[in-house]
């Protein structure tokens, strides 16, 4: 079974450079998408190719935006709705229940549960907001804060989601732009970016404690554990693309029965030569 994660960063300017070309030569059976950025009622025509979406799209035009392509329609589909679980939703995530961050769906073909995320980017801690450094505007902290919540909420969730699955005799797996790289490899250059958002101490002890033998494994890094990247995100300024100065921030999280089936991982950089979106899609192709 191949499975892709993928930020698009906007479906209709993906669309544009290529997204559905590489829908159609990699063939996944699964995708996990954020940053659709686009209200259901406005999505083009074909914009998921054939396959079926589950889409959460959110309350904030233009903003966010998860959704998950499968061959078959999903068994069943669940966002941030308490009504839609059977264990109670992390208090933290509450605030978050219509901003399209977080859906995930109960395979028909296989007995395995599949979520896509979006993580909020969040910013500085007070101490490290330095205006005459910063593109925006001071906040105190607020979106460090708010990140910080989002992400408590978060490993809660995840641990019912997987507990859950594991009961209902499916494996588990989340993946998506976690806006956070968790080890040194991770970033090309991470002796200057640690007090950078996305590789902040707290960021990588979240990632940090996430992950474990018994939880949740980072598919790519366990078949590749010394490598650096494969990055999945570059800024669109500068020349840090073409010198593949990237993060690793969109991830494969799998229950650990289903980690061990992962034969072999990529990265899809460009299509025909051009970039689909600042992020670029992982793929890994599982033995189920």
């Amino acid at each position: 079974m191949r499975i892709a994660t993928f930020n698009v960063n906007g479906i209709r300017a993906a669309r544009r450079r290529g997204f559905g070309t590489w829908l159609a030569r990699t063939d996944p059976d699964v995708v996990a998408l954020q940053e659709v950025r686009c209200p259901e009622a406005a999505l083009p025509d074909e914009a998921f190719g054939g396959y079926h979406a589950a889409y959460d799209a959110g309350a904030r035009a233009g903003r966010n935006g998860v959704a998950i392509l499968t061959r078959k329609h999903p068994a069943a589909v669940r966002t941030l709705d308490p009504a839609g679980y059977d264990f109670t939703l992390a208090r933290e995530l509450r605030a978050y229940a219509d901003q399209g961050r977080y859906i995930e769906v109960d395979l028909a073909d296989a007995p395995l549960t599949v979520a896509s995320v979006y993580v909020p980017k969040g910013g500085l801690p007070a101490h490290l907001q330095i205006p005459a450094r910063m593109r925006e505007a001071p906040d105190g902290g607020a979106a460090f804060e708010r990140k910080l919540r989002f992400m408590a909420g978060m490993t809660r969730h995840l641990n019912r989601s997987r507990r859950s699955a594991a009961a209902r005799g499916r494996e588990f797996i989340v993946m998506g732009d976690f806006n956070a790289a968790h080890r040194e490899a991770d970033v090309a250059n991470w002796r200057r970016s640690k007090t950078s958002v996305g590789f902040l101490p707290q960021e990588r002890a979240w990632l940090e404690d996430l992950l474990g033998p018994r939880t949740l494994v980072d598919v790519v890094r366990r078949l590749h554990p010394d490598q650096a990247g494969p990055y999945t995100w570059w800024s669109w300024l500068g020349t840090t693309y073409a010198a593949d100065a990237g993060w690793r921030i969109d991830f494969h999280f799998a229950s650990p029965g289903l980690a061990r089936t992962a034969r072999r991982t990529w990265v899809d950089r460009e299509v025909d030569g051009i970039r689909m979106s600042d992020h670029a899609p992982v793929c890994v192709d599982y033995a189920i």
